[in-house]
């Protein structure tokens, strides 16, 4: 399989030949942009929808002739929401099974490049492989590196256990979905001038969270080579007792008994998003710190709780970078999301209801946990608590555990320009994005530049996606271009490299939090 030239279609965004791939499905056109060529929406799986609509998905429905992949498909069905910033020009739909490809334009098959597979957060409810801040084309032009961002079922339809329900519906389905992606890359990308045999997954938050379920998964052994997991809750997955009480509020919400739930296969699939809404609403704010959609342990694609695995040494041998951001609670406060605690309350509520999932924990290791915090009573120290109890110390137990056996290394990203500092916002969850991707708004519409600090942003940025490339390319994040030499993480020392306008490598800077929360994994169950 080999990408191949034809006369422009006519909505190419650059004249010239315009590329053509040709996968197990059908070939693909795509179009130029710069020395980029770039596909969007190619088809991995067929549309999920009808009797498929809660089932595994399965392969592409074969085509003839060449299909035109220059504009974004369906996304996936979700309630739209401020945190997660979609471009209203977009339409939802069940066929939104689809990968974007950004690749050099001289990559060959028979100089592939390393293909980075990125999965997309948004709560594991929301966003979209086409949001402008995914564009790979950055990425593409700066490492030679072949781009796919990966659309996949979120909500009800992706994350939500209905598998009490009856036969039809099937667990992890937006787990599924990604490993049918993975399987897609390598029996495709090498038409792209991709490298099958040299992939890297990244992801952020949720997407992240996929990222540490995949490496517990012994399904998707062998399908991937590195893994980056940028702020993942990766102990926000849950057993399926609980996920059966879900299930029975979602009928509610949908005002259908049990033995109906078969109309869920045929009902608009707006009455679903729409209970969905109301559900991922309703359950952070009855139990803060739970989400309702979310990776659930089937003994199946998860077969057992993903930080366990880690713990038990049965995470995938693959090197691994993993990092959060030194103020990741930050942005729920700002957008008074109910996805996060980060009131006072709340936050005693989370702690009440993990003492309550771990009753063998003695009542001292939660004061233990709690005494880290003195400003608890105060929104600054429940901000706190809720960054480290989601993503902190998630990170450095997954880190700590893949260490022991695999090359891993850890970053903190405290980078934020003077706009984000006054806005009390700093380097919050997210805002590492752009650095990576290089994709910063325009001067005039991107007010995290309206205090100024683009130059420095920008520096950060080249530094930050250099030492990604690397790491895609050769498995060591050594960005090559005398900034700071990053040391891999040990449990020992805890070896962190904190990212800011001058890197700086410390050893375990997070200590006091270790000795408070220990080496034992807490989360919900």
């Amino acid at each position: 399989m080999t990408t191949q030239f034809v006369e422009p279609a006519a909505s190419d965004t650059e004249p010239g030949p315009a590329p053509v791939a040709h996968t197990t499905a059908g070939a693909v056109r795509g179009f130029r942009e710069g020395p980029v060529h770039v596909w969007r929406s190619v088809p991995y799986a067929a549309a999920p929808a009808g009797p498929q609509r809660f089932r595994r998905p399965r392969p592409p429905e074969p085509w003839d002739g060449v299909r035109d992949c220059l504009e974004f498909g369906e996304i996936a069905p979700q309630s739209m929401g401020a945190m997660v910033p979609v471009d209203s020009g977009l339409r939802m739909g069940e066929d939104c099974l689809w990968a974007n490809v950004w690749a050099p334009s001289n990559s060959t098959a028979d100089e592939p490049r390393p293909v980075m597979v990125w999965l997309h957060g948004g709560a594991y409810c929301l966003g979209t492989a086409a949001q402008g801040i995914y564009d790979g084309r950055r990425l593409a032009e700066t490492g030679g590196v072949v781009v796919v961002g990966v659309n996949y079922r979120l909500g009800a339809l992706g994350f939500l256990d209905l598998s009490s329900l009856g036969p039809d519906f099937v667990p992890n389905l937006g787990l599924h979905d990604q490993i049918a992606a993975l399987e897609w890359v390598r029996d495709n990308i090498s038409a792209f001038g991709g490298d099958p045999g040299n992939v890297t997954v990244f992801g952020e938050s949720s997407g992240a969270g996929c990222v540490t379920a995949l490496l517990a998964s012994p399904r998707a052994g062998g399908l991937f080579h590195r893994a980056i997991a940028q702020s993942p809750p990766a102990t926000t997955v849950f057993g399926p007792e609980r996920a059966a009480g879900v299930a029975r509020r979602f009928l509610e919400l949908l005002e259908l008994p049990r033995e109906r739930a078969g109309e869920l296969l045929e009902c608009p699939i707006e009455r679903i998003t729409d209970a969905a809404g109301i559900l991922l609403d309703e359950v952070p704010l009855q139990s803060p710190g739970r989400l309702a959609a979310a990776p659930v342990v089937d003994g199946d694609l998860l077969p057992g709780y993903p930080t366990d695995r880690f713990q038990a040494g049965r995470s995938h041998r693959v090197p691994l970078m993993i990092g959060t951001n030194k103020d990741e609670a930050s942005l729920f406060r700002l957008f008074r999301s109910p996805i996060m605690p980060v009131t006072p309350d709340a936050v005693n509520a989370m702690l009440n209801a993990i003492a309550s999932d771990h009753p063998e924990l003695p009542a001292e290791r939660i004061a233990e946990i709690t005494s880290a915090y003195p400003d608890l009573d105060k929104p600054r120290g429940a901000l706190a608590m809720s960054t480290d109890a989601a993503f902190r110390m998630p990170a450095h137990w997954v880190a700590d555990a893949h260490a022991r056996h695999t090359s891993t290394w850890m970053y903190r990203f405290d980078q934020a320009t003077p706009m984000l500092k006054a806005a009390r916002v700093g380097a919050g969850h997210a805002t590492e994005l752009p650095y990576v991707f290089g994709n910063f708004g325009t001067l005039n519409h991107d007010p995290t530049f309206w205090l100024g600090g683009r130059k420095a942003a920008t520096e950060v940025s080249g530094r930050v996606m250099r030492r990604w490339l690397a790491f895609a390319e050769h498995g060591v994040p050594a960005a090559l271009d005398g900034s700071k030499h990053w040391p891999p993480y040990r449990e020992s020392t805890r070896t962190t490299l904190v990212i800011d306008a001058a890197d700086r490598v410390v050893d375990d800077p997070d200590h006091d939090l270790h000795t408070a929360w220990g080496d034992r994994v807490v989360g919900f169950s």
